[in-house]
């Protein structure tokens, strides 16, 4: 049986060295470039032909667009709207990487921990900025709220640090998780249909064939809750919560 762990190796196609610096061209990197030129087709050429009565793919982009917006608006409130953009990106970024690493004989960007480690950073890095652009340094007063007794201070402060810290962890791992995960299952099933044959190979088929259904509905949970977090955490940092 092959190594189901072989679907994650990366593999340099386009070597770059710069003053000792790795920035060599993977396949990683491809899907990453396709999952954007993906994005760009399906929500760009909708917007540049709008029309009076939408198309399928016109509404379905509407539909989309209105779902995160109106979520920004519940969770942020009446700024949330001025998030949109990159709320949007990082959902639509994520659920196109989840997608196209499901086609056989791609790979799935979101499966390797520094790609959805450098989101993950991106995301809290924006939330702490929103929260110093809106409250200077009276922002880490999150740490300590207002009310809390002198004598619990000492304790509070390094719990919600590490609270704070461990919040671009969870992202990172949550995705990371899921999608290696669910492709390992998928490889192991693959290759136990293979192995078996025509006549005993039919049972992990099927399995194979409902844990890759199941990992096209998982796909678009992992963006919606990467987004919803990173939501969450934008809204704390509003309201300083």
């Amino acid at each position: 049986m092959e190594n189901p762990l072989h679907h994650f190796e990366l593999h340099t196609l386009v070597p770059i060295q710069i003053g000792g610096l790795d920035l060599s061209i993977t396949q990683g990197v491809v899907m990453m470039w396709l999952a954007v030129a993906a994005a760009f087709a399906v929500l760009f050429f909708p917007a540049a032909r709008l029309k009076l009565v939408p198309g399928r793919r016109q509404s379905l982009v509407e539909m989309a667009v209105v779902f995160l917006r109106d979520m920004t608006v519940e969770l942020i409130g009446k700024k949330g709207p001025r998030f949109l953009p990159i709320l949007a990106a990082l959902f639509f970024f994520v659920l196109f990487c989840n997608l196209l690493g499901l086609i056989p004989g791609t790979f799935t960007a979101t499966s390797q921990i520094f790609v959805t480690g450098a989101l993950a950073v991106t995301a809290y890095l924006v939330s702490v900025g929103v929260g110093l652009k809106y409250h200077g340094l009276h922002y880490f007063k999150i740490f300590a709220p207002t009310g809390t007794p002198s004598w619990l201070v000492p304790l509070m402060v390094p719990i919600e640090v590490i609270s704070h810290l461990a919040r671009p962890l969870s992202l990172a791992l949550r995705l990371f998780a899921n999608m290696t995960a669910g492709h390992t299952i998928l490889a192991v099933l693959f290759s136990l249909t293979v192995s078996l044959g025509i006549v005993l190979g039919w049972l992990p088929f099927g399995f194979t064939v409902a844990i890759y259904l199941l990992e096209f509905a998982v796909a678009f949970i992992q963006a919606y809750i990467f987004t919803i977090l990173t939501t969450v955490y934008i809204g704390d940092a509003v309201h300083l919560h």
